[in-house]
């Protein structure tokens, strides 16, 4: 397989686009703890632990940049044998690590010996994961994970690392920042509880009011407006602005290359305003501004917004104000990207909770109840679906007052496609209902046309069945689905019928087997979820015990046994929530 590179643009691979709240989480968690401590050393030691218990890998790196930016070297590893990593010094644009941090790209190489890259350290190792620690669109170092297994690491846990990178870069010039000035150790204690608190808000809003009081505990200031970028019309636009203390309206929206702000934002760096009387760029909209500092805030290199302090003081701010500012916006970056990401994910899965319930309720009105006409039997049936919706499927086709249809059927995966899928075939079975086919017939019609209408990577197994009340005579046929059990003279079998499954091969026949009931026989239509269902053992439920089940309580009615059944699967299973969709249908003769 050929390395893959990757932008640190985010994009996850879920389906639809959407990015899961798993993953959220999962970020939410590691970039609490990375920005835990100002200790590099522990800082890089949880980020390890934290990677590992989500990325089994076997060797971890993380180098950082040497003065005048000319090499990398490790500063945290784990797997290296014991002087390897002290004295290895990678180059810019050598090796893996150097490559992701010239070109401040992630890079996943599948297999190693395979890539002329790659500087052969370890023998062992088969395929390697590097992303660059960015911090306002500057590399400071990389974060290496190495496997001795060939193809290891994932597209997902590429982006995953990718999203944490600046995360950590965060973290690490904070640390850095702590060990070089030790007099500011208080300021950045104080930065590093603002930074964990920004990062468990995912509101936008209470996110934004938060940001402008915790930093009133860092730097005095007489106004403060935080004002995000509007990428599609270019403008920024005023989201809060505090003057005094109190929140007022500001100015709506600033074209992206005015005033401060805009410099801020066109330069991509901060612009300290010692007197704003004196700078050019200055445009004034509250008379009593004497000075006024401009701290872009990016996000995997794009303007997110602009964090911007204003005071009635000449030269109020200074550098060491820049430098931490510089670290809250980075945190504030990061935290609104995340915030926006919820907000996006909260309404999606909002939109997909109502689209399933609209679902779960056509689909209820679809599967039609059990006949309440005498066609001489005592019948039940039952589906309970290990999703919103159900890919398993039951269906009474009334052929007249004396031939009644019945059919269970098991779509391939589960979930809303399945159930889509389920439902085409009761359309199907249903247009073919006025024929009255006998069970091969319909199974070998109902293959025809759903093959006409294949779906790759799906298909249907079903079984169907025919019941003729004068004659009490049941004739089945089987495309795949789990074989029904029959009870009879005192004993529960299968029957044994087998057959392809639907929508595989477009030209099938199937086998179809008869018998003639008499009064107190047990026919069983059941899914694979009943039978395939597992404890905590690892044991399955399997056909046996049913049989044991209809032989024990052949006297009970149908509604009975199917409820039997049921209880008996999730007693087994320990309550667990479902695996699969458990559906059947129970036909008892009177």
């Amino acid at each position: 397989m050929n390395p893959t590179e990757s932008s640190t643009e985010l994009k996850l691979a879920q389906p639809g686009g959407e990015v899961s709240a798993e993953v959220l989480a999962t970020l939410a968690e590691i970039g609490e703890e990375v920005n835990a401590s100002l200790d590099l050393d522990e800082v890089l030691a949880r980020t390890a632990a934290l990677i590992k218990r989500h990325i089994d890998y076997e060797i971890f790196g993380v180098l950082l940049m040497e003065e005048g930016g000319a090499a990398l070297r490790h500063r945290f590893a784990i797997g290296y044998p014991p002087d390897l990593a002290a004295n290895l010094r990678i180059p810019l644009s050598h090796g893996i690590t150097g490559t992701a941090a010239t070109t401040g790209h992630s890079v996943r190489v599948s297999d190693v010996t395979k890539d002329p890259r790659y500087i052969n350290a370890i023998d062992s190792v088969q395929s390697e994961l590097a992303v660059p620690l960015m911090i306002q669109g500057k590399c400071i170092g990389v974060l290496d994970i190495q496997s001795n297994r060939p193809d290891y690491f994932t597209p997902d846990q590429q982006s995953i690392l990718t999203m944490l990178g600046s995360r950590l870069a965060v973290a690490i010039e904070n640390a850095r920042l702590f060990e070089r000035v030790r007099s500011q150790a208080q300021t950045l204690l104080l930065l590093n509880e603002v930074s964990r608190e920004m990062s468990s808000i995912l509101d936008v809003e209470e996110l934004l009011r938060r940001a402008a009081e915790q930093v009133k505990r860092v730097i005095d200031y007489q106004i403060l407006s935080i004002l995000l970028y509007d990428e599609e019309q270019k403008i920024f636009r005023h989201r809060l602005d505090v003057k005094h203390g109190q929140r007022v309206q500001g100015k709506l929206r600033v074209a992206a290359s005015e005033g401060i702000v805009g410099a801020a934002a066109t330069l991509r760096e901060p612009v300290l305003a010692p007197d704003v009387s004196v700078d050019p760029r200055y445009l004034m909209v509250n008379p009593e501004t004497r000075s006024e500092v401009a701290i872009p805030m990016l996000h995997k290199g794009k303007i997110v917004g602009v964090l911007d302090l204003e005071s009635a003081q000449l030269n109020a701010f200074n550098e060491e104000h820049v430098q931490t500012l510089s670290i809250l916006a980075a945190n504030l970056a990061v935290s609104l990207e995340n915030a926006r990401l919820y907000e996006q994910v909260a309404r999606d899965e909002a939109r997909l909770e109502r689209d399933l319930q609209a679902a779960k309720r056509i689909q209820g009105a679809l599967i039609r109840p059990v006949p309440s006409e005498d066609y001489g039997l005592e019948m039940a049936a039952r589906y309970l679906s290990a999703r919103e919706v159900c890919g398993d499927l039951y269906e009474f086709l009334r052929y007249g007052p004396q031939q009644l249809g019945v059919a269970l059927a098991d779509v391939s995966g589960k979930g809303t496609a399945a159930a889509l899928y389920g439902a085409v075939a009761i359309g199907i079975m249903r247009s073919l209902a006025p024929q009255k086919l006998q069970p091969a017939e319909m199974l070998r019609q109902m293959n025809q046309l759903v093959g006409e209408r294949r779906v790759e990577g799906r298909f249907m197994t079903a079984c169907f069945g025919t019941w003729q009340k004068g004659r009490r005579k049941l004739r089945v046929a089987n495309a795949g689905q789990s074989q029904p059990l029959l009870y009879k003279d005192g004993r529960c079998g299968k029957i044994e019928l087998t057959g392809f499954p639907l929508g595989i091969f477009e030209e099938t026949s199937y086998d179809e087997w008869g018998v003639t009931l008499d009064p107190g026989d047990i026919v069983i239509f059941h899914s694979d979820g009943i039978a395939e269902t597992m404890n905590s053992e690892g044991q399955f439920f399997g056909t046996e015990w049913l049989r044991n089940l209809v032989e024990t309580h052949y006297e009970s009615t149908a509604t009975e046994i199917s409820d039997l059944i049921l209880r008996e699967v999730d007693w087994f299973a320990q309550s667990a929530p479902l695996s699969d969709d458990r559906t059947l249908v129970v036909l008892k003769v009177r």
